[in-house]
């Protein structure tokens, strides 16, 4: 019987969405699976090539500073030059930067490197963001957005094991496998996804959104800031727990067994947790994760074995399923149809600002304080983000509190290019075949189509 309503959740989860949703979903989960890079890039520099830690956290940084800067340029080249363009740019760069910073032995060619392999891998954020806004409805996003995460969390789950044995093989060949699925993707993209850009009209092409109307945008800049806490928070789980546990006398397989349930409980639970959250209040599930993750990192302070490790990363991988695919969808929601990608770009720069701080902030109140004031700091700024959030929500119409869209939005529906609509119109026949199976490991579910009417960005 648990496995008939186990089959039946899942099958109406990853029912109903758009093929192109599907594709940008496999485009994904290719591109995670072949992340090697990142997961042993420190290994690769300090055993294989000889350098200082020092070194490999300078490597690390530029990595980051990287992505930093490319959030807001990549987002106003999803607007203007539209979201296939975009991804195939920052798709084909990556795997270009990826598969030269395999051959680079000069440290400064690797420093620069790895701040180009940075810059071109987060580029295409705000692009797939922007994409999957347009092609989804608005009542099915919080779904897709949370597939879209299980997707990354899934392929991660298996690069990161599957990086171990590479490295041992050889570490070129973990550079020129990431080159080569990247190229993949990049592949999927220019076969299977037509270009998803609304049609404007002569009215929003001239009010197109520049970053100065999206750092103008008070209530967008509030999520902003309340995601960049909540991202400090949840980044100490790679940052601040490591160096926490490495103090306490626990070994790095210690730290390995603790944070992998991280991975597993978002692969295990991102699906039918989505088909609880997907309807309700969003205020109420932001003020709640926020809680939840601030809170259980604070558990850590009492945790003195790898169990108690394990089952506080248990309490704030909750929140992080919960969290991530509801801001999400509040980003798209407050963000304009004409300025999709600024504002994406905008919301992966508070991102990529926290885990450039993070880093810094759990090393020095570690040192000069102990990690117990992290993880009691960790609780206050969870707190707070809970009544920031609480206090925005509060202000939102009734309709978009609902995760509706908003009224003057309706009132100019989008053109959608000639290609979607007979793809729509070909999955939605194809839909009235009863139970079809969802490509990949990982699915979403959406109503075929895209939406007529477009309203906000991610978070």
């Amino acid at each position: 019987m648990p496995l008939v309503v186990m089959r039946r959740a899942v099958r109406e989860t990853v029912s109903g969405l758009p093929r192109e949703f599907w594709w940008l979903w496999t485009s994904t989960l290719v591109n995670r699976l072949g992340a090697f890079v990142a997961t042993f890039m420190a290994l690769y520099l300090t055993l294989d090539r000889g350098y200082s830690a020092s070194y490999a956290g300078l490597v690390a940084s530029l990595h980051g500073l990287g992505g930093v800067v490319s959030s807001l340029g990549a987002g106003v080249m999803t607007d203007r030059l539209g979201r296939r363009p975009t991804l195939l740019i920052a798709q084909t760069s990556t795997a270009a930067s990826v598969a030269l910073l395999g051959f680079m032995h000069d440290p400064v060619g690797i420093a620069v490197v790895a701040f180009l392999v940075g810059m071109a891998s987060n580029a295409s954020r705000p692009a797939v963001q922007a994409m999957m806004a347009d092609i989804v409805r608005p009542e099915d996003r919080v779904r897709a957005f949370s597939l879209n995460y299980w997707a990354i969390n899934l392929g991660f789950a298996v690069s990161s094991m599957a990086a171990g044995f590479i490295a041992e093989f050889s570490y070129l060949a973990g550079f020129l496998i990431e080159a080569g699925m990247t190229l993949v993707c990049a592949l999927v993209v220019f076969a299977k996804l037509p270009e998803s850009r609304p049609v404007l009209t002569a009215k929003e092409t001239a009010a197109e959104a520049g970053l100065g109307t999206v750092l103008r945008d008070r209530r967008f800049m509030s999520v902003i800031g309340l995601s960049f806490l909540v991202s400090l928070v949840f980044q100490q789980g790679f940052v601040g727990l490591p160096v926490a546990m490495g103090q306490a006398g626990f070994t790095p397989a210690d730290y390995g067994l603790a944070i992998g349930v991280n991975g597993l409980l978002i692969v295990a639970l991102q699906i039918p947790v989505t088909r609880f959250i997907q309807h309700r209040d969003p205020r109420r599930l932001l003020v709640i994760s926020s809680l939840i993750a601030g809170y259980g990192f604070g558990l850590t302070a009492f945790a003195g074995s790898v169990g108690v490790f394990a089952l506080t990363v248990c309490v704030w991988t909750v929140a992080e399923i919960v969290n991530a695919p509801t801001q999400t969808g509040l980003v798209i929601l407050l963000s304009p149809t004409h300025g999709r990608g600024r504002y994406q770009g905008m919301y992966t720069l508070s991102w990529s600002l926290a885990a450039l701080i993070a880093p810094l902030m759990s090393g020095v109140v570690i040192d000069r304080l102990g990690a117990e004031w992290l993880w009691g700091l960790c609780a206050a700024v969870g707190t707070a983000s809970a009544l920031g959030y609480g206090m925005l929500m509060s202000r939102l119409p009734a309709e978009e509190s609902a995760g509706k869209a908003p009224t003057e939005t309706a009132k100019t529906p989008v053109q959608v290019p000639t290609e979607i609509a007979e793809i729509t119109e070909i999955t939605e026949t194809a839909l009235r075949v009863p139970a079809v199976g969802a490509p990949g490991v990982k699915v979403s579910a959406v109503k075929a189509g895209p939406a007529a009417e477009q309203t906000a960005a991610e978070a």
